[in-house]
């Protein structure tokens, strides 16, 4: 197929959601690419985590901002799905990776492969983020105006974000064609999220959100970005604005993509990646189909 499948936080419906085992999995499956979060912690590293606060995904509470590396390499990250690690998946205490560290895993196995990364926004240390994406990157051999990284430019990195000042920000530097847009519904799983971080009450989370999609949709329309990355339900409830972004010749990858109806639509629609929780699955019921 056409269609490239990258996996959502690696193959997160088999192992715990940007852990080792759950890229490893996704690598050693065939996915052509992974997806993963980053934010940074309080002395400075970025981390591959999801939610600004790491009480969903581990045994401990507290903000990511607000702790050290040491400290996360501490906790357990294995429970959000609760499964036996093969030993060559790495040990309990060493499933949190930095962003460096998930370099080291791909450049180990060494295969062709995208990678997809998310800036996490709104964070407390603004756009000292993106510049330690970009440190991460410069250290990896990253070409900022093809994409290529890792030491044999086998990697394809692109860059995420819902925060279209984030993605303005990296384009000082960055191709805008490896860009991509987050877009998705504001919706209340979302606001709690952000409201669990103490940093805004739940009127002013819904105020930054409406304001980063409203942003997003118009910095798309400008040019700004070279890939549009609605979820699956704004995709299909604005299917015609969607369709105009792929007559211009913009790139989708749309996200969460689990089911194969889903997965279907998007195909005939003319998407050409889609990102999932079970990426080969998935690419081997539409290959069935």
């Amino acid at each position: 197929m056409d269609t490239l499948f990258y996996a959502h936080r690696g193959s997160s419906h088999k192992f715990s959601e940007n852990t080792r085992a759950a890229y490893l999995q996704a690598i050693d499956e065939g996915a052509d690419g992974i997806e993963c979060d980053v934010h940074l912690t309080q002395d400075g590293i970025v981390v591959c985590h999801h939610d600004p606060t790491v009480d969903r995904t581990s045994d401990a509470t507290g903000l990511v901002s607000g702790l050290t590396l040491s400290q996360m390499k501490a906790m357990d990250f294995t429970g959000v799905i609760p499964s036996l690690i093969p030993e060559d998946y790495g040990r309990e205490n060493e499933q949190l990776l930095s962003l460096a560290e998930l370099f080291e895993i791909l450049e180990e196995r060494s295969r062709p492969i995208g990678l997809a990364i998310e800036i996490k926004h709104p964070s407390p240390f603004g756009h000292l983020l993106e510049d330690g994406v970009l440190k991460v990157l410069a250290d990896n051999h990253f070409d900022p105006s093809t994409g290529t990284a890792g030491s044999k430019s086998q990697i394809a990195v692109t860059l995420m974000s819902f925060e279209p000042e984030s993605l303005r920000y990296l384009s000082r530097t960055v191709n805008k064609d490896l860009l991509c847009q987050l877009i998705t519904e504001v919706d209340a799983s979302w606001v709690d999220e952000l409201v669990s971080t103490g940093q805004m009450g739940r009127a002013a989370v819904y105020e930054v959100l409406y304001r980063s999609v409203a942003e997003g949709i118009e910095f798309i329309d400008q040019g700004g970005v070279g890939i549009i990355g609605p979820g699956v339900a704004w995709t299909r409830a604005n299917e015609k604005i969607v369709r105009e972004w792929l007559e211009r010749g913009l790139t989708a990858r749309i996200w969460t993509v689990d089911r194969p109806a889903d997965a279907q639509y998007l195909v005939n629609l003319g998407v050409t990646q889609l990102t999932s929780n079970r990426p080969t699955e998935l690419r081997r019921e539409l290959e069935q189909n």
